[in-house]
């Protein structure tokens, strides 16, 4: 059963930065790539950043593009999400998973981007 552990989000003041950190486990976790995704309230759930499998190729969503970097670590089954630059619109529950989904989602980790 494939587990995501998604951590480090937090309240940050708009233009500040956070890591976020997906922790991986019950699956090979070199075959996937690797995709977060944010929920932000009262809204679906939607694409933010993806990863290839050996962490060469990214590809990123047109409001986050120049801002987030994704990367990710092989030999520990973690991808992680650097956020700089944040504004109000990146408010959301962060999560991550594979490409394709597995069924299960992690908890996720909520980032609130406020003055």
């Amino acid at each position: 059963q494939a587990q995501f552990v998604e951590s480090g989000g937090g309240s940050v003041r708009p233009g500040g930065a956070l890591r976020l950190s997906c922790a991986t486990s019950g699956f090979l976790f070199t075959e996937f790539p690797m995709v977060w995704y944010r929920q932000p309230p009262g809204e679906e759930r939607d694409q933010v950043a993806e990863i290839s499998t050996d962490g060469f190729d990214t590809d990123y969503a047109a409001s986050v593009q120049g801002r987030f970097t994704i990367s990710r670590d092989n030999a520990e089954s973690k991808v992680y999400l650097q956020m700089n630059n944040l504004e109000p619109e990146d408010t959301a529950v962060y999560y991550c998973n594979t490409k394709p989904r597995f069924r299960d989602w992690g908890q996720g980790t909520q980032v609130t981007v406020s003055s």
